[in-house]
C-alpha cells in the first residue's frame, strides 16, 4: 500500500496536522527541516502557511515537497515523544 497524504492543515509555528490514506492522524513540526535553498523560505510564517495538498503529498508554491512516507515517519516519531514513559 502506497501512503498519501489526504489532508492536510495548518496548526501553528510550523505545525501541521496530517491524516494519511492508512487512518494515521496527527501533528508534525517541520521547523528542524526547514534549511536549505528549497525549504529555508519557507521559515517565513506567512509562506509556511501556504501549503497545500498534491496527489500524494503536500507541496508549497515555491515547489517544496516532502515524501508521505517521511511524513508518516515524522508524525509517528513525534507523536512517541508526547507519550509519557
Amino acid at each position: 500500500m502506497f501512503v498519501h497524504v489526504t489532508k492536510v492543515e495548518y496548526v501553528g509555528d510550523y505545525r501541521l496536522r496530517l491524516v494519511f490514506n492508512n487512518d494515521v492522524e496527527g501533528i508534525v513540526d517541520l521547523e528542524p527541516e526547514l534549511y536549505g535553498e528549497v525549504f529555508a523560505p519557507l521559515r517565513d510564517k506567512t509562506r509556511f502557511q501556504q501549503v497545500r495538498l498534491t496527489s500524494r503529498t503536500i507541496e508549497w508554491p515555491n515547489g517544496a515537497d516532502f515524501a508521505p512516507e517521511f511524513l508518516l515517519e515524522q508524525v509517528k516519531a513525534q507523536s512517541a515523544m508526547l507519550v509519557p514513559a
